[in-house]
């Protein structure tokens, strides 16, 4: 597994903790840190994701919002949401970071963490997003 999918992993379970609990997120990140320790190479990464997702969270949520018929981010299973924002945020945000290797890490990563219909939620909701963005379909 890549440095960079194991640095997004981490990022999901760090936001998965600020959604659910509603702590800060500086604390989220220090107490993910001293549980399981994070080797430097992902450290940054993962952090980067997580602050810059949540730094950009109205921006990322009405993405979401509008491309998301029938589902509002409410009512979406949790780790699905955060899947869904860090992915936007690479979008929006990391250009060095191809949006398909987004869109791909994005459906892996829920299929591994989320239900058995996350990978094709994810990939149904980041199409829509990548053809608004970008005016022209992913495949």
């Amino acid at each position: 597994m890549g440095h960079r999918r194991k640095a997004r992993e981490i990022a999901l379970q760090v936001l998965y903790q600020v959604d659910a609990s509603r702590i800060d997120v500086d604390e989220a990140i220090e107490l993910f840190r001293d549980g399981f320790g994070i080797p430097q190479e992902l450290a940054e990464f993962s952090t980067q994701l997580v602050k810059c997702t949540l730094d950009h969270i109205k921006e990322i949520d009405a993405l979401i919002r509008n491309c998301s018929e029938h589902w509002s981010l409410e009512r979406m299973p949790t780790v699905d949401k955060n899947i869904l924002r860090m992915a936007v945020y690479e979008f929006l945000y990391c250009d060095d970071i191809p949006p398909k290797v987004t869109l791909n890490e994005a459906i892996d990563i829920g299929k591994n963490y989320g239900s058995d219909n996350s990978g094709s939620f994810i990939n149904g909701i980041l199409d829509a997003i990548y053809a608004k963005l970008w005016g022209k379909d992913e495949n």
